[in-house]
């Protein structure tokens, strides 16, 4: 997976599309390559903005002022202009963009707890059957990052040393299939080498999930 780390990233839209969604009166987004999307966003769409533009109605005394694009977004984003395209710097509005790309993502890596699930049912159900023999989430979003295409829509920073990231897969029937063969090689392993582990000492709940992973 790669990683975009907002507090690295200058994200390019074409200010003519910007406008045009602005003024369309449809809620829109902007997508982490700079494209315009309109709702209902794609399920896998990372957004680094998210809203609806309504102007204000103009007084009878005083002709309405037509907004910035920095009074648009609000003081949480950086908003240069040129002539043809608008660079947005989108990290402290990290908070924000948490609650928009929760629902679309595969994982949440934002909170102090770390990750404790997987949005798609047939991840959340390995990832289940894995902690009867102590493989945890933290290892398991370990193989997948290594392994899988998509993407961590993060905030990442050296020193002092912070993350905070939100994963997106690009392809769930392949991520099944590399953390089943994972987890089921590990047990395999665990269930040859450890004593702990035979397949007489295993608990009902041990042996519902070796069955799973086909290591019984």
């Amino acid at each position: 997976m790669k990683k975009f780390n907002l507090f690295n990233e200058v994200i390019t839209v074409d200010k003519s599309e910007l406008l045009q969604a602005i003024n369309s009166a449809k809620e829109y987004g902007i997508n982490i390559d700079g494209a315009i999307k309109y709702a209902p966003f794609d399920e896998k769409e990372i957004l680094i903005y998210q809203g609806k533009y309504t102007p204000q109605p103009a007084n009878a005394l005083v002709k309405a002022q037509a907004p910035t694009l920095a009074e648009i977004f609000g003081r949480n984003y950086q908003i240069i202009e040129n002539k043809n395209k608008v660079l947005i710097k989108a990290f402290s509005n990290w908070q924000e963009l948490i609650r928009v790309n929760t629902p679309r993502a595969s994982y949440d890596d934002t909170t102090g707890d770390g990750v404790d699930k997987f949005a798609d049912e047939a991840l959340e159900e390995i990832g289940w059957n894995a902690t009867e023999f102590d493989i945890n989430y933290r290892t398991l979003v370990d193989v997948l990052e290594k392994e899988c295409e998509g993407t961590l829509l993060c905030i990442e920073q050296e020193d002092p040393y912070k993350f905070s990231g939100l994963g997106f897969l690009n392809d769930d029937t392949h991520a099944k299939e590399v953390l089943f063969s994972y987890c089921q090689n590990e047990i395999k392993k665990l269930m040859r080498e450890d004593s702990l582990y035979t397949t007489e000492k295993l608990t009902d709940d041990e042996k519902e999930a070796a069955e799973y992973f086909k290591c019984l």
